[in-house]
């Protein structure tokens, strides 16, 4: 059985690597879009404990739609301008990534993320500024726990072209987080649209 297991895994990776190769931008896409979607559905079932009776399946769905219009495309677009902006693979290169990552790409798509959750859950210009002042800086924080090091071991170890993967992977708890803080609303989780 674990050989079955296993090798049914090695096909799904060769499967993979072959989309990959044929489709790098499509299939970035799609596992954006799925891992954000698996994180709203982890959101709502274990940290708010909603149960599937009372599971907000359009929430997923816009969820799923931020991960592959926004969070694919401009992560994926933002390696590859990370890669001619700080060339190599050594380690003081990977540190330098992933301080520029740290320090100017991820606050700024932290803000643009919740911006647009907030957007697509209906608040208003007024509402959503409110909301991102209460917990951009929380959120922004928790960023800096979990991703400096993930980073640095993403852009040392992981080709370009699979570093959106292997993020994304890392990210469904993120993505979790993320569905939580976007869609809570003072101080209750509501039904939202945004991850």
């Amino acid at each position: 059985m674990n050989r079955q297991a296993g090798g049914r895994m090695a096909g799904l990776w060769r499967s993979y690597q072959v989309l990959m190769t044929k489709y790098p931008w499509t299939v970035q896409l799609v596992t954006a879009g799925s891992l954000v979607g698996v994180g709203d559905v982890i959101s709502q079932q274990l940290i708010e404990r909603r149960g599937l009776a009372h599971h907000n399946v359009p929430r997923t769905a816009k969820m799923i739609s931020i991960g592959f219009f926004f969070v694919g495309p401009v992560i994926g677009s933002w390696y590859k301008v990370l890669d001619r902006l700080v060339v190599g693979g050594t380690k003081s290169v990977a540190m330098k990534k992933m301080l520029v990552d740290q320090l100017c790409f991820a606050p700024c798509f932290l803000g643009a993320f919740l911006g647009i959750s907030g957007a697509l859950n209906g608040l208003t210009v007024e509402e959503n500024v409110t909301k991102l002042k209460r917990d951009y800086t929380d959120a922004l924080i928790s960023n800096y726990y979990l991703w400096p090091a993930v980073q640095i071991a993403n852009f040392y170890f992981i080709p370009l072209q699979y570093r959106l993967a292997a993020v994304q992977l890392v990210a469904v708890s993120w993505n979790s987080y993320l569905t939580w803080k976007a869609n809570k609303m003072k101080g209750r989780a509501t039904c939202l649209c945004v991850s």
